[in-house]
């Protein structure tokens, strides 16, 4: 065992020093943040009404994005880990775009669906009156494309992970598929869903791209954090470092709570 040790600290020079500059290239803006943070002034501009009312709006809007991809995305994860399907590997591609679309490249699509000439805006506008793009619904929609393949991918995860055979054993006592599901598959997928939850909550908090190019940046309306933070920057870079020291606590509070999940086997 210390031979063992000893062998694995034994870091080779041609790994150790670039692995030390990718740690310090991580490391050092979130550093810069935290040294040219405003500390003496921190508690009035964590108080200023803009500060206060993106904040609110960011809060309100990630948790009601990520109820939205609870909604829509448990059922989807169960879908792709539990049904087979001509196509399936094409749905799970197309669940996964998102992550790799430019967000501003989301917002165009969001427009030209949702807007009000879109393929479903136009129809919601002349039939019921609604109207999405530059609204708080609309920033909740462009939140809600972004983050949900975070959610569908970790419960597809724990759907995969789980063991099947108490479901099997459910439906031979005679549990139909919905009390199955509602019973056997949700408690034991219940850690990959908050999971899921979690940094789909993260994600929609952070989002910018798909946000300003279907929803503006309306003070009180739409403009969330990180909205905030691109417009301080033009005026009052300590408002945009403080505005960037919360999204950065949220986010080492978000690892640290899913760290064990991650981790937990080293």
């Amino acid at each position: 065992m210390p031979a063992s040790r000893r062998r694995r600290q034994r870091v080779p020079a041609a790994l150790l020093v670039p692995a030390l500059l990718g740690l310090a290239f991580l490391v050092l803006p979130l550093a810069g943040l935290l040294i040219r943070a405003p500390w003496a002034t921190l508690p009035q501009r964590l108080a200023e009404p803009h500060v206060l009312a993106a904040l609110r709006l960011s809060l309100l809007t990630a948790t009601l994005a990520t109820a939205l991809c609870l909604l829509l995305g448990v059922p989807l994860a169960w879908l792709l880990a539990r049904v087979e399907f001509r196509g399936r590997g094409l749905v799970r591609a197309l669940v996964t775009v998102p992550l790799v679309l430019p967000p501003v490249v989301g917002g165009v699509a969001l427009l030209l669906v949702f807007g009000r000439r879109g393929i479903v805006g136009q129809w919601l506008d002349q039939a019921f009156g609604i109207t999405l793009p530059f609204t708080t619904a609309g920033v909740v929609l462009a939140e809600a494309f972004v983050a949900l393949p975070f959610l569908v991918i970790a419960v597809e995860g724990a759907l995969r992970g789980a063991d099947a055979r108490y479901e099997e054993a459910a439906a031979t006592l005679g549990a139909g598929r919905w009390t199955t599901f509602t019973h056997v598959t949700l408690p034991l997928v219940a850690p990959g869903i908050a999971a899921g939850a979690v940094l789909c909550w993260a994600r929609a908090l952070g989002e910018f791209g798909a946000t300003i190019t279907f929803a503006g940046n309306f003070p009180g309306r739409t403009q969330t954090m990180p909205l905030a933070v691109y417009l301080a920057l033009e005026r009052d870079v300590e408002a945009a470092i403080v505005l960037s020291l919360i999204l950065l606590v949220v986010s080492v509070t978000i690892l640290a709570t899913l760290r064990d999940r991650w981790v937990g086997a080293a």
